[in-house]
């Protein structure tokens, strides 16, 4: 998967807005103001960070070489993903449905009614 396809992927989801937070190579995607995806535009392999539930994302670094603890984040909520490695490009964009999902099921339930996603 190259950065286009992962931009464009991500902001195919309802209510994905993207913005440059940190500085001007940090790419950060967010969903109703909540962050689910960021990369560093000048990493080189390209990397992106996902959130994921725990237990997932130990059996993730532990079944596949590209997929290694959050850089920078959390190490048990987040994972940072070689998008340019062996991975699918279908179980990419699983991992990033995961990641957004995730940071909605986090929303309060009035949030999710108002903005649809119950």
């Amino acid at each position: 998967m190259n950065i286009e396809a992962f931009r464009d992927y991500c902001l195919s989801k309802k209510y994905v807005t993207e913005s440059f937070p940190f500085d001007e190579k940090t790419l950060v995607f967010k969903v109703a103001g909540k962050m689910f995806a960021l990369t560093g535009l000048e990493h080189e392999p390209l990397t992106v960070n996902l959130k994921c539930n725990p237990e997932k994302s130990i059996e993730l670094r532990e079944q596949y070489y590209d997929i290694i603890e959050g850089f920078h984040m959390s190490k048990k909520h987040w994972n940072t993903i070689n998008i340019k490695g062996d991975l699918p490009t279908s179980f990419i964009k699983k991992m990033i449905d995961h990641s957004y999902n995730l940071v909605v099921k986090g929303m309060t339930k009035k949030l999710q009614r108002e903005l649809g996603f119950v």
